[in-house]
């Protein structure tokens, strides 16, 4: 079985020799909540890329936990970067579809306010839904054992979209009337992807004609329809399998 990760505010700068500290409420959970020993791998890391595995020394109280890092492992910035841009979902969907994006290996996740969205994000609604969001990224990160946790994004317009797909270098909406299927796009060895996925009710018109005018193209992943909060997990899978990421 592999090391738990839990997060620390930065790794940077962490040299050999060093001993680090565990505490607040990661220390607390690796102290109360899976009761880690003297002796007993763990790994830390700041969700940015950096770090640190090695062995618990001793823990002190409930909450605190120290560490002497053995090694440094790092997870590079990836390349071609996959960011999903994804329609809010109804109730708990959205957390689902951040969750499983993941644990799969997506890069970035822009929530998207689609015209056809039941669900919209206002005010402290909204911050609440985003904050969510993000801590749903973080605790799939640390059980997924990634060193590089993938960013939220604030919620975004369907201009802010355009501009987003505009910049990649792949451009692409999920779309079940998609002349082709993602599994054969040409796809970048490098650079950006970025790949909307629209909401229950689907792409507006207006939207797919914004999106199409900033160089996205609509493509359809299989026979079947998925859901929204499960077009993105697939999808990434796909492209993660085909751009050698996976390999």
């Amino acid at each position: 079985m592999t090391a738990p990760v839990f997060v620390v505010d930065s790794l940077e700068g962490v040299r050999p020799g060093a001993v680090l500290t565990l505490d607040g409420p990661e220390g607390r959970h690796a102290v109360s909540v899976r009761r880690l020993q003297s002796g007993e791998d763990i790994v830390l890391t700041d969700g940015h890329g950096r770090g640190a595995a090695g062995v618990v020394l001793r823990t002190e109280g409930k909450d605190r936990l120290i560490v002497e890092p053995l090694e440094f492992p790092t997870e590079p910035e990836p390349t071609p970067r996959i960011t999903v841009v994804q329609a809010l979902p109804k109730g708990d969907r959205g957390e689902l579809a951040v969750e499983t994006m993941t644990e799969t290996g997506v890069d970035a996740v822009v929530p998207w306010a689609a015209a056809r969205c039941i669900t919209q994000w206002k005010g402290e609604r909204g911050a609440k839904a985003l904050a969510k969001w993000r801590a749903t990224a973080r605790e799939a990160g640390k059980q997924s054992r990634r060193l590089r946790f993938p960013e939220i994004a604030d919620a975004a317009t369907t201009k802010q979209v355009a501009a987003l797909l505009a910049k990649a270098d792949f451009a692409a909406v999920l779309h079940e009337e998609g002349a082709e299927p993602l599994a054969t796009a040409q796809l970048p060895a490098e650079g950006s992807i970025v790949l909307v996925v629209g909401p229950e009710g689907g792409v507006s018109l207006e939207e797919l004609t914004a999106f199409a005018d900033a160089g996205a193209k609509p493509y359809r992943l299989g026979r079947s329809v998925l859901r929204t909060s499960t077009a993105g997990t697939a999808a990434t899978a796909l492209l993660l399998g085909r751009t050698g990421r996976w390999s």
